[in-house]
C-alpha cells in the first residue's frame, strides 16, 4: 500500500531542498521527492516517509543530512562517452583549438565536470584527451570533477564500473582503459584515473571562481542535466558564475534540452554540426563602458549661470514691541533654515575600481585598472596575481605573486597565494615548500594546512593529509560559522569545516 504524504508537506519539504541545494522540484515532480524520502527514511532512522518528512522540516538540518538527502533524490543515471555527437565536437572541433596552440606555449589544460555524478563524464574527458595528446605526460592537465552526492563521489573515485556503464560505448574501449576484475567489474587504469580530481562542490551555495577549490580559468566546463534541477533565479545565478570561471574564449557544454538563448545571453552560441555550444566571447559582454575616475558624475549640480541678485532691498521693519497684555502675541516668524550644502561623495581609487572588476568577473578591465594605478604595494600585486590566475595567464600570475612576495616577505597570505599559483603550474614540490614557509610564519593559517592535506591527498599520503586536515579543523572550532576567512574566496568557516569533515570521511572509507 502506497502511503499518502500531504500536498502541503512536500511543498514544505521542496521550498528546504531548493534552499539548501538549489534544486527544483515543481509539483509534477514531487513523486520524485517521495520515492527519494522512501528510500532515505530508513537512513534518518524512520520506518515511514510521512514521519521523516516531519523530522526533517522541524529542525535545521545539518551538512552530512543534506548530504544525505541529496544522495536519495539525485539521479546518477549516466554511462561513458554519453550524447556521443558532443564527445565528436570536442574531438574534431573544441580540442584541438584548445591543444595546438598550447603545445608550443605551457601545455595547460584545465577542464571542470560540473555535476560528474559517478565519474562516467570526466574518465571519458581524460580518455579522449589521451587518445589526442600522445605526449600528455608533459602536460599540466587538470580535470575537476565535482557533484553534491558524495556516495555518487565515492564510487567515481573508486573508478570501478560494472557493464551498464559501458552501453553505446565503442567495443575497445573496455579493453584499452580497463581492467576486468573477478566480480565481472571493470576497473579504470591508473595513469587515467589520476587525471581526474574529484571533489564535494554545491553549485547552488559554494563559491566560484575561486583558487581556494580549483574552481578558476576553466578553459572548458561540463555542466549537463545539472541546470534542468534548478528554479529560473538559482539556474542565472549558477550561468552567471560559471561564465567568470571561464577564460576569455572558454566554452560550456550543457545539454540539449538545457540550450536556451534567453538564459546564456551573455555567451556566444556557436552551432556546430551536432551540438551547440556556448562561448565565453568578450564582445558579447555588456558593452557600456567602464568609465574612468574623471567621469564619473558628480553628486551635485553646478549652474551654468549664476544668480542674478537684488541687493537694493529695503531694510527690514523692527520688530514689533508688545506693549497692551490684552493683545494677542504677535507671532515671531519661523526661521529658514539653510539649505544643506551637498557634499560629493569621494571618489573610488583605482584600486578599488579594480577589486569591483574583479568581483564582477571582469578580469581584463581590472588588470588595466591596475596597471593604470602604477602599483607599488602588497594589496595591489595580490590582485593582480589572482586576477591574471583567473584569466588563466599563470606566468604573469607568477611573476606579480612574486612581487607580492617581495613587497611584504612576511606576509604569510602571500605565500600560500604564491603555492595556490604553483599547484596550477603542476610545481607540487614548490608548492608545499610556500606552504610551509606560511605556517612558520603563522602556525594557526588555517588555509596552508587545508591545503596541505588537499595535496598529501592526491599524492596517497592519507595519514599526512588527515593530520593536516585535523589540524585546520581544530584552529577553525574557535571561530563562528559563518565568519570569512583572509583569503578564503568568500567561504565560510562552516563549509569549510564541512569539506574538511567530508575529506576525512573519504580517506577512511580508503
Amino acid at each position: 500500500m502506497t502511503e499518502s504524504i500531504s500536498n502541503i508537506s512536500l511543498s514544505r519539504l521542496s521550498e528546504l531542498i531548493s534552499s539548501h541545494m538549489g534544486l527544483h522540484f515543481p509539483t509534477d515532480r514531487w513523486p520524485d521527492i517521495q520515492r527519494g524520502i522512501r528510500s532515505a527514511a530508513p537512513e534518518f532512522g524512520f520506518n515511514d516517509a510521512g514521519s521523516c518528512i516531519q523530522w526533517l522540516l522541524s529542525e535545521p538540518l545539518t551538512r552530512n543530512q543534506i548530504e544525505i538527502l541529496a544522495s536519495h533524490i539525485t539521479v546518477g543515471e549516466t554511462y561513458f562517452f554519453r550524447e556521443k555527437p558532443l564527445f565528436d565536437t570536442l574531438r574534431e572541433h573544441i580540442l584541438p583549438e584548445l591543444i595546438h596552440p598550447r603545445r608550443e606555449n605551457g601545455r595547460l589544460l584545465r577542464i571542470w565536470s560540473a555535476g560528474c555524478a559517478t565519474g562516467e563524464e570526466p574518465y571519458s574527458i581524460a580518455i579522449l584527451l589521451s587518445k589526442m595528446i600522445p605526449d600528455i605526460n608533459d602536460w599540466n592537465v587538470t580535470i575537476l570533477a565535482t557533484d553534491i552526492n558524495p556516495r555518487f563521489l565515492e564510487k567515481a573515485s573508486l573508478g570501478l564500473y560494472k557493464e551498464w556503464s559501458f552501453r553505446n560505448t565503442p567495443p575497445d574501449l573496455k579493453e584499452e582503459y580497463f581492467t576486468k576484475t573477478k566480480e565481472n567489474c571493470y576497473k579504470i587504469l591508473p595513469q587515467i584515473k589520476r587525471m581526474v580530481q574529484f571533489a564535494y562542490l554545491n553549485l547552488a551555495e559554494d563559491t566560484y571562481p575561486s583558487l581556494l577549490n580549483d574552481t578558476n580559468a576553466m578553459d572548458l566546463i561540463f555542466c549537463k542535466n545539472v541546470l534542468m534541477y534548478f528554479a529560473p533565479e538559482q539556474q542565472k545565478k549558477v550561468i552567471r558564475k560559471l561564465y567568470q570561471v571561464l577564460v576569455d574564449d572558454g566554452w560550456l557544454a550543457v545539454s540539449p534540452s538545457e540550450t536556451s538563448q534567453l538564459l546564456f545571453s551573455q555567451f556566444a552560441s556557436v552551432n556546430f554540426p551536432q551540438a551547440i555550444l556556448y562561448r565565453k566571447d568578450l564582445y558579447k559582454k555588456d558593452r557600456r563602458p567602464v568609465l574612468p575616475a574623471q567621469d564619473f558624475e558628480p553628486a551635485f549640480t553646478i549652474l551654468e549661470h549664476p544668480l542674478e541678485l537684488d541687493l537694493e532691498v529695503e531694510p527690514p521693519l523692527p520688530w514689533p514691541v508688545q506693549s497692551d497684555p490684552d493683545q494677542h502675541p504677535v507671532a515671531r516668524p519661523e526661521r529658514q533654515e539653510p539649505e544643506p550644502q551637498l557634499i560629493p561623495e569621494p571618489r573610488p581609487t583605482l584600486f578599488e575600481e579594480a577589486r569591483a572588476l574583479y568581483g564582477q568577473g571582469n578580469y581584463t578591465a581590472a588588470a588595466d585598472k591596475l596597471i593604470k594605478s602604477a602599483p607599488d604595494d602588497y594589496q595591489a600585486f595580490a590582485l593582480l596575481a589572482r586576477v591574471y590566475a583567473n584569466m588563466g595567464q599563470l606566468t604573469e600570475a607568477f611573476e606579480w605573486c612574486e612581487k607580492a612576495v617581495s613587497a611584504d616577505k612576511l606576509n604569510p597570505g602571500a605565500h600560500y597565494l604564491r603555492a595556490t599559483i604553483l599547484q596550477e603550474l603542476g610545481q607540487v614540490n614548490e608548492a608545499s615548500a610556500s606552504l610551509k614557509r606560511a605556517l612558520y610564519l603563522d602556525p594557526d593559517f588555517i588555509l596552508a594546512h587545508f591545503a596541505l592535506g588537499n595535496i598529501a591527498s592526491r599524492q596517497g599520503k592519507l595519514k599526512e593529509s588527515e593530520r593536516h586536515f585535523r589540524n585546520a579543523l581544530a584552529l577553525l572550532e574557535s571561530y563562528g560559522q559563518a565568519e570569512v576567512l583572509p583569503e578564503a574566496d568568500g567561504v565560510t568557516v562552516g563549509r569549510l569545516s564541512e569539506i574538511i569533515s567530508l575529506m576525512i570521511e573519504r580517506h577512511a572509507c580508503v
